[in-house]
C-alpha cells in the first residue's frame, strides 16, 4: 500500500502549480498579448502572467515587492499601483496602494517598493491594481500567507500552489473603451476559459487530485464584476477560512463568492476515479457551463485526458448567517442594532443623468492629492480633505457600525473595507442580528431590495482607508467614501519613506509631459 507522504508528492508533481515569488522579490507590471479564452488582446499583467505570480509569505514575516512599471502601450493606463488585498497595513498605510488615497501612483521606467507586515494574519488574500480599472485589464493575482500552526490542518493533507483556483471574468475590449454598462465576455478559472460562440476546443484549467487525499483548495475571487456560483460535481466542500479569518467547517456543496472574497474549502477525493467539472456560473444574463464555458477540470489521477460529461446536482448552498469564527470572537458594542459608539448610514444610489454612482448623495472623485498626504501636510479634520463631501472621520478606539442598504442597480454590490476585517451583524437576505458570533470578514454583498446590510468594526489602525464597492467599474463611477481615521495619530503611526514622498512629483511631471 502507497504511504501517504508518498501519494502526496505524487499529487504535487501532477498539480500546475503557479509560479510563485515573496515574501522578497521583484514584481514587474507589463504589457503583453494574451489569449486565455483564444481571443487575442493587450493586456497589463503582473510577471507578465495572467493571473499574476503567487506571492507567498508565511504569518509574522515581512513583505517587500518591488514594484516596476515596465508600461508602455498607451492604448492601456501607463501609471499603477498595486493594492494588498485584505492586509491590513498597521502602521504602513502608505503601502496600501490606494491611488490618489495612500499614495501617487507609479510612472513608467521607476519603481517602488512595498515594504510592509502581515502581523498575525494568515490565509488567503489577493493583490490588484488600485488605478482606475486597471486591473479589468489583467493586473491581478493571488496573494497566500501560510500558518505553519494552521489549526485546521488535521482537515486536509495537500495545500500548495496547485490548490489555489482564481476566479475571473475577461473582457474582448480594453477598460478605456468600455462600454456604459461593461459586460464581461469570458468566465476565466486559473486564467483559462471557453466564451460563447468561440472555439470549442480552447483547453480549460485542469485540477489535479489523487483519490483518498483530502485538498484544501483556496477560492481567490479576482473579477472586476460578477458574483460566481461555485461548485465541483459530485463533490462536497468544507469551508474553513473566509477572507483571512478561520470559521467553524461548514459543509456545502455550492457556494456564492462575490469580487473581491476568499473562501477556504477541503474537498475529499472520494469520488471513483474520471473527470468532474468544476463549475464558476456568473451571475449574468445568458451566462451558462454548458460546453465547458466558466468551467474548469477536476481529474483524478489514472482518468483519461477528457472533458467531464458529469452533472450538477446542488442541494446545500452557502447561507451567510451559518459562517461562525473558529474561535469565539466577541463583538465590541453594545448587543443592539445602533449600539456602536459612531452610527454611519450610507445610501448609494445611481443617478442615470449622470451615469454615475453616488453615497450619501455624492459622488466619489479622485482627490488631487492623495490623502495621507493631504493629511501629513496639515489636514487635521474630514472636512478639510478635498473634494469634499466623499470624507468620513472617525475617531480612534470607537465601535463603528455602517448601515448600507441594497437595491441600488447592477447590485448586488460586494462592499470592501481596506485596513480592518468586520463583523457582519446583518447579513443580505436576513432581517435579524446576530451579536453572538457573526461572520467576520472584508468583503460582504449588500444584497437586493429590501435588505440592510450592517457591519463593525473598531477604529485600531490609523489611516485613511478606502470603503468601496469592489464592481471594480461601480468604484470608478463613484460608488466610494474614505474614512480618515483617528487623523490626530496618523503623522506619528504612518511614517512614509522617502521614495513614496517622491511618487507624487514623479506623476504630476508625467501627466504634464515634463521631464520625470
Amino acid at each position: 500500500m502507497l504511504s501517504r507522504s508518498f501519494i502526496m508528492f505524487i499529487a504535487f508533481l501532477c498539480g500546475g502549480a503557479l509560479a510563485s515569488i515573496g515574501p522578497v522579490g521583484d514584481l514587474a507590471i507589463v504589457n503583453k498579448v494574451i489569449a486565455p479564452d483564444g481571443f487575442e488582446r493587450p493586456t497589463v499583467l503582473a510577471g507578465g502572467t495572467f493571473p499574476g505570480p503567487l506571492i507567498k509569505a508565511y504569518k509574522g514575516d515581512n513583505i517587500k515587492i518591488n514594484v516596476e512599471d515596465q508600461l508602455t502601450d498607451d492604448s492601456l493606463d501607463l501609471p499603477t499601483s498595486i493594492h494588498w488585498h485584505g492586509l491590513f497595513q498597521k502602521t504602513t498605510n502608505y503601502a496600501d496602494g490606494g491611488a490618489f488615497v495612500n499614495q501617487c501612483p507609479i510612472i513608467p521606467k521607476h519603481s517602488f517598493l512595498y515594504d510592509f507586515h502581515v502581523g498575525n494574519q494568515a490565509g488567503t488574500f489577493w493583490y490588484h491594481s488600485h488605478y482606475s480599472n486597471q486591473y479589468c485589464d489583467g493586473l491581478r493575482g493571488p496573494l497566500v500567507v501560510y500558518d505553519q500552526n494552521d489549526p485546521q490542518k488535521s482537515l486536509y493533507d495537500v495545500d500548495d500552489e496547485s490548490t489555489i483556483i482564481t476566479l475571473a471574468d475577461w473582457y474582448h475590449y480594453l477598460s478605456h473603451n468600455a462600454p456604459p454598462i461593461p459586460a464581461f465576455t469570458t468566465g476565466l478559472i486559473n486564467g483559462k476559459g471557453r466564451y460563447i460562440g468561440g472555439p470549442t476546443d480552447v483547453p480549460l484549467s485542469v485540477v489535479n487530485v489523487v483519490k483518498g487525499m483530502r485538498y484544501r483548495f483556496r477560492l481567490v475571487q479576482i473579477s472586476c464584476d460578477p458574483s460566481f456560483n461555485f461548485s465541483i460535481d459530485s463533490h462536497q466542500l468544507t469551508i474553513i477560512e473566509v477572507d483571512g479569518n478561520n470559521v467553524k467547517p461548514l459543509v456545502v456543496d455550492n457556494l456564492q463568492i462575490f469580487a473581491g472574497q476568499r473562501y477556504s474549502v477541503v474537498m475529499n477525493a472520494n469520488q471513483p476515479v474520471g473527470n468532474y467539472w468544476i463549475r464558476s456560473q456568473p451571475n449574468a444574463a445568458n451566462q451558462t457551463t454548458d460546453g465547458g464555458l466558466n468551467s474548469a477540470i477536476l481529474r483524478y489521477r489514472g482518468a483519461p485526458a477528457n472533458d467531464p460529461t458529469t452533472t450538477s446536482t446542488l442541494r446545500l448552498p452557502l447561507v451567510e448567517t451559518n459562517l461562525h469564527p473558529l474561535y469565539k470572537s466577541p463583538v465590541p458594542g453594545k448587543h443592539v442594532p445602533g449600539g456602536a459608539d459612531v452610527t454611519i448610514n450610507l445610501n448609494p444610489t445611481f443617478n442615470f443623468t449622470l451615469a454615475r454612482f453616488l453615497v450619501n448623495d455624492v459622488v466619489y472623485e479622485p482627490a488631487a492629492v492623495p490623502t495621507l498626504l493631504q493629511i501629513l501636510s496639515g489636514a487635521s479634520s474630514a472636512q478639510q480633505l478635498l473634494p469634499q463631501g466623499s470624507y468620513y472621520g472617525l475617531p480612534r478606539n470607537k465601535v463603528i457600525d455602517l448601515v448600507i442598504p441594497g437595491g441600488a442597480i447592477g447590485g448586488p454590490h460586494p462592499v470592501h473595507l481596506h485596513g480592518h476585517a468586520f463583523y457582519v451583524l446583518r447579513s443580505a437576505g436576513n432581517s435579524t442580528y446576530n451579536f453572538d458570533n457573526p461572520i467576520v470578514r472584508d468583503v460582504v454583498s449588500i444584497g437586493l431590495a429590501g435588505d440592510e446590510v450592517t457591519i463593525r468594526f473598531v477604529t485600531d489602525n490609523p489611516g485613511p482607508w478606502f470603503f468601496h464597492c469592489h464592481i471594480d467599474w461601480h468604484l470608478t463611477t463613484g460608488f466610494a467614501v474614505v474614512f480618515a481615521e483617528d487623523i490626530a495619530d496618523i503623522p506619528a503611526q504612518d511614517p512614509t519613506p522617502e521614495a513614496w514622498r517622491q511618487l507624487c512629483p514623479l506623476y504630476n511631471n508625467f501627466i504634464n509631459g515634463t521631464s520625470y
